[in-house]
């Protein structure tokens, strides 16, 4: 599947940073990574430092599936507010899946730091009413955060203004957030220890075998790979796997502006979204450009999500004039990308009974970096023929 297309901002300002081999042999090994995006990338980063022997495979060029499309907005906030998702599977639940969000985001500001990664900002975030109607439910999802233990400050429509000089009836300001690049951190992770775990890409497999004792895996090369687990972290493409519809698949619009002059766009150039359906975010970037995203559409085919490109785009420009007409924002790329939302807002991490000796990896949502740290840390444990106390939460049995 092509799960992006356009001018993905961060594909043209990193272009192909580092090389990797495609497989032209027979291998064996404990575990085979399948994906090496930013969910591959981080499982193995977790199967490495366990001592876990792995390779990873993907059918692309690293991260040129959905990774390099990312806008790399990182929230505690799933797509369905907290106070929804209480009504749906509890409050105790619900707050631990914000909260592994918010423990994720702290978690990746460790790992980039070890990596030596400076294209990690922690950042506050902005989450302000789109229409007046909406201010209610806005001001139960302040109350659901407070109660939970996050810090969050609620927002009038003055004090949005004054602060932040755009127009919204109501805002809950939140002190956990941060902003990254998915595409170049997944090319750091996969450089961590290279070593010790082998990465392929241009490699696709064209069958997977599960067998009682391991799995095998055929390559469009015929060559093949044996392992005693494999680990599927490719996103949206493994859906017609399955025996039940886990996800609606959905296509989301990007645009990045040319650079300013300066950086002062509006105060501490904290992350913005609101809570319309599907909702508009923006967010800054370090060379003094404004990405703005959203303009959501139900996926059909690639080819029908591309045509939509430029006029997408064009509204999304005209969204973020709306809100700053002083910054008049001049737009230089822009690109398309495939997304799926769950029910329930949460991801699918771990075993699924008709695929034996496997373990699914899939950050479904608006929350796919974080998801995706989630599922690193939970397969890890599981491999290690540990329990996590979080791997119910999202696991295929949930519903």
């Amino acid at each position: 599947m092509n799960l992006q297309s356009g001018y993905p901002f961060w594909l043209i300002k990193d272009g192909l940073p580092y090389s990797f081999p495609k497989l032209y042999q027979d291998l064996e090994t404990e575990v085979v990574i399948l994906g090496a995006g930013i969910s591959g990338a981080l499982m193995r980063y977790y199967l490495v430092n366990a001592g876990i022997n792995c390779i990873t495979v993907d059918s692309r060029s690293v991260g040129l599936g959905s990774s390099c499309a990312s806008t790399s907005l990182l929230q505690y906030e799933i797509d369905v507010p907290l106070w929804e998702l209480s009504a749906m599977i509890g409050e105790e639940k619900a707050q631990r899946a914000y909260k592994c969000c918010d423990y994720a985001i702290e978690k990746l500001g460790k790992i980039t730091k070890k990596l030596d990664f400076d294209e990690f900002k922690f950042k506050d975030s902005l989450f302000y009413a789109a229409y007046k109607k909406d201010v209610p439910n806005l001001k139960k999802e302040f109350e659901a955060r407070k109660k939970a233990g996050f810090k969050v400050e609620y927002l009038n429509e003055n004090q949005v203004t004054t602060a932040f000089g755009f127009a919204a009836p109501a805002a809950i300001l939140s002190r956990h957030g941060a902003q990254t690049n998915a595409y170049m951190l997944t090319h750091k992770l996969l450089q961590y220890k290279k070593s010790q775990a082998a990465v392929y890409d241009r490699t696709p497999i064209v069958k997977v075998s599960h067998q009682s004792q391991g799995v095998t895996l055929q390559t469009e090369g015929n060559y093949t790979i044996k392992a005693k687990k494999i680990i599927y972290a490719t996103g949206y493409e493994v859906t017609e796997m399955f025996d039940k519809k886990i996800v609606d698949l959905k296509s989301t619009y990007a645009v990045i502006s040319d650079q300013y002059e300066d950086d002062r766009f509006w105060k501490n150039n904290v992350l913005l979204w609101n809570t319309a359906n599907p909702y508009l975010y923006l967010r800054t970037t370090d060379d003094r450009r404004i990405l703005v995203g959203g303009r959501d559409e139900d996926f059909y085919n690639p080819k029908k999500r591309d045509a939509l490109i430029a006029k997408k785009s064009k509204q999304l420009v005209n969204d973020f004039n709306k809100l700053f007409p002083k910054l008049n924002f001049k737009p230089e790329f822009s690109w398309a990308g495939t997304f799926g939302e769950t029910k329930d807002g949460l991801p699918y991490i771990g075993a699924y009974d008709k695929f034996p000796n496997a373990y699914f990896a899939l950050g479904f949502g608006g929350n796919g970096i974080t998801f995706s740290l989630m599922a690193a840390e939970i397969i890890t444990q599981l491999l290690l023929g540990k329990q996590h106390k979080d791997a119910e939460l999202f696991s295929f049995n949930r519903t």
